[in-house]
């Protein structure tokens, strides 16, 4: 059995291509490489599937990027054999190589954007997300093997227009849910 990722989301509707927070939005000079879920700050994270903790770290930073807050990332290899990288949490309630289940309470959404920074020189993506009120989320991103943790991957974006190898759209399966 499968589990939505965050029951308390404002939608379980998947946004469709290139609008605001889907799979591959073209950002600009980057991509978008992942499904944003947005989801009030606070609200649980669960894992979708049974599976391993194989990582957990800092996803932003406001000292990478002026306007993020600190959240962080757990990436789970399912069973299944791909990897699941839950994002932009508040809080992680999960630790490295340990089992969790479908369902399973991994973490909490965080707020990844601090508001007050967000200027006129922000990207517009960033610029329309503050306009919409949107910047609580679980960004959610799916994986073959394993992430690619190149430089030209920042806060879930690829700085590029030709998608990594390993990086999978997730909208099938988050529809599948």
């Amino acid at each position: 059995m499968k589990y939505w990722p965050v029951p308390n989301s404002n939608s379980k509707v998947i946004p469709r291509a290139d609008s605001p927070g889907s799979f591959w939005e073209k950002r600009g000079n980057r991509r978008h490489c992942g499904i944003d879920i947005y989801a009030p700050k606070g609200s649980d994270v669960l894992s979708i599937e049974d599976g391993r903790v194989i990582d957990i770290g800092i996803f932003t930073s406001s000292d990478k990027i002026p306007y993020w807050n600190t959240t962080f990332y757990v990436l789970i290899k399912n069973k299944t054999n791909i990897v699941c990288k839950y994002a932009e949490l508040g809080d992680v309630t999960v630790s490295v190589d340990e089992l969790v289940e479908a369902g399973q309470l991994i973490g909490y959404v965080g707020l990844v954007l601090n508001i007050d920074k967000i200027t006129e020189n922000s990207p517009a993506y960033i610029q329309k997300i503050k306009k919409n009120g949107n910047e609580s989320m679980l960004h959610f991103e799916l994986y073959g093997s394993s992430p690619n943790q190149n430089k030209r991957y920042l806060g879930g974006n690829w700085f590029g227009d030709t998608k990594f190898e390993d990086l999978l759209d997730p909208t099938d399966y988050l529809q599948s849910i």
